[in-house]
């Protein structure tokens, strides 16, 4: 899996590159299939907004969220994508 993370109005730590990295460990750990990320934090007044896009086998996946602190932004970003990419795995594995 390949990880490309970018900000826009916020500088990227190796804290946060680190943090997210961990975080999207998760996901390829359900689907192990995962091609490409590509992460864009970005920050605009008080919203910390944190949107992803996973590129599997044959699809695609977007989802984003906004909240006070970017830390809470990226977990609950991860848990979106994360309840997508079982319900993608699912449907590839349902034989009617």
């Amino acid at each position: 899996m390949q990880l490309d993370l970018s900000g826009h109005h916020v500088d990227i730590t190796d804290a946060l590159r680190e943090y997210t990295s961990n975080k999207f460990d998760k996901i390829e750990r359900h689907f192990d299939k995962v091609i490409d990320v590509h992460v864009i934090l970005t920050v605009e007044k008080l919203a910390h907004k944190a949107e992803a896009t996973i590129q599997l086998n044959g699809s695609k996946i977007f989802a984003e969220d906004t909240q006070e602190n970017m830390y809470a932004a990226i977990d609950t970003l991860v848990d979106k994508l994360d309840r997508q990419v079982v319900k993608h795995k699912e449907k590839l594995n349902a034989h009617r």
